[in-house]
């Protein structure tokens, strides 16, 4: 059960990570929002299914806590979405990210 546990947390990790790095090289804001969005949604219930393997009696608490945000991340998102839509900054693109150079 050990190792199942830190497989998922493993895959958890791995997630947030890529979330992380999403958000730095995305161009604009609406990217940026589903690379974080998707990709921390995966990695935080990958960390409660992981801990939920490693600590049994946490299990309750953990599927409620994976369902909360499961509920609310993407809700989260879509309203960040959609104020940039509101506000014109959908289509900001950010001057600098994992791959441009100052001065281009």
């Amino acid at each position: 059960m050990q190792y199942i546990g830190y497989f998922f947390l493993l895959i958890g990790a791995v997630f947030l990570a890529l979330a992380g790095l999403g958000i730095y090289r995305m161009p604009d804001v609406l990217n940026q929002s589903q690379a974080g969005t998707k990709a921390s949604t995966m990695g935080i219930v990958g960390l409660f299914i992981g801990f939920a393997f490693l600590k049994p009696l946490w299990a309750p608490k953990l599927i409620l806590m994976a369902l909360f945000f499961l509920f609310t991340s993407p809700i989260a998102s879509h309203a960040i979405c959609k104020a940039a839509i509101k506000r014109n900054k959908a289509k900001l693109i950010l001057k600098e990210n994992a791959f441009s150079k100052e001065g281009e």
